[in-house]
């Protein structure tokens, strides 16, 4: 946990590759301190097809999904710590938001398989 998905208009990584975009969101969420560095997964989806009503022309949103426990302060820092390392990215013309979503530690499920 947790887990960090990254969804943002395809035209960015026309001049930013995906992959540094998903080092910048992992390394906000370890910088938090809040999680083993190891437990962070990222993914990151691109959309071609959007609207977007104001001045903005791509954009860049991420869901933190992490097991409830946490207090507001601590939710707060993580979205905050994401935010900063996207903000270092420099994109330009370009919405970015970043939330924390709660996942309930009693109906979460987690299942490994194993090769054999």
């Amino acid at each position: 946990m947790p887990h960090c998905i990254i969804e943002y208009s395809a035209k960015i990584t026309e001049t930013l590759p995906v992959e540094q975009l998903m080092h910048a969101v992992y390394k906000g969420a370890n910088q938090s301190e809040l999680f083993t560095a190891s437990d962070i997964k990222v993914r990151a989806t691109a959309f071609d097809d959007f609207y977007l009503p104001g001045a903005e022309q791509a954009f860049v949103h991420v869901n933190l999904k992490i097991l409830s426990g946490r207090d507001l302060a601590q939710r707060k820092s993580l979205s905050e710590s994401v935010g900063s390392q996207l903000e270092r990215l420099g994109i330009e013309n370009a919405a970015i938001t970043v939330e924390v979503t709660n996942i309930e530690k009693e109906s979460y499920a987690k299942k490994l398989t194993v090769t054999l």
